[in-house]
């Protein structure tokens, strides 16, 4: 009896991390689904290089039909490997792709875009990061489908692949527009 308690103590710790480690951890619930998306007004970056002054877009701009929020940087590993799947998404044109530099110095997101494409349509800077908190964002690449409606239909954490876009997201462009 004396071991007893501290075995089963034990086993309930194990059952505990057994099931933790099962988990996966891209799949971290959002408390947004469902909700109006954060309100959000972000300067544009001009890429390529124009004189214009940077302009600001946010919510308003995109409503009325579906669109992604792709948080992304210049120095994240995951955003390299999930970049050449959002060129074809943006060549298919089946949806509007909003990135958002997330905490990135202005001249390594236009050498990023400049070696490997700009499949965003616009890029929005999120140099203090207020934006990412507001979403709940973890870290990156981490994407967002936002209905026609504003409200936040799903949440992906990690790179973006054809696999979870046709699984994930394109049986929901149907229903949030």
């Amino acid at each position: 009896m004396r071991y007893a308690i501290p075995l089963l103590v034990l086993g309930v710790l194990l059952a505990f991390f057994t099931v933790g480690l099962k988990r996966d951890p891209r799949l971290l619930p959002s408390p947004l689904i469902g909700k109006p998306a954060p309100a959000f007004s972000l300067p544009v970056a001009a890429f390529p290089i124009t004189d214009a002054a940077p302009l600001k877009l946010g919510n308003a701009e995109f409503a009325g039909k579906p669109y992604l929020v792709n948080f992304f940087a210049s120095w994240c590993a995951g955003c390299q490997v999930e970049h050449p799947y959002l060129m074809t998404l943006a060549k298919q044109g089946a949806v509007t792709l909003v990135g958002i530099d997330y905490k990135d110095a202005d001249a390594d997101l236009r050498q990023w875009l400049a070696a490997r494409g700009n499949p965003y349509a616009p890029i929005l800077v999120d140099l203090d990061g207020r934006a990412g908190i507001d979403f709940g964002v973890y870290g990156v690449p981490e994407t967002f489908l936002i209905g026609a409606d504003g409200r936040v239909l799903h949440k992906h954490v990690g790179a973006l692949t054809p696999e979870a876009f046709e699984r994930n997201f394109k049986p929901l462009l149907g229903a949030g527009s």
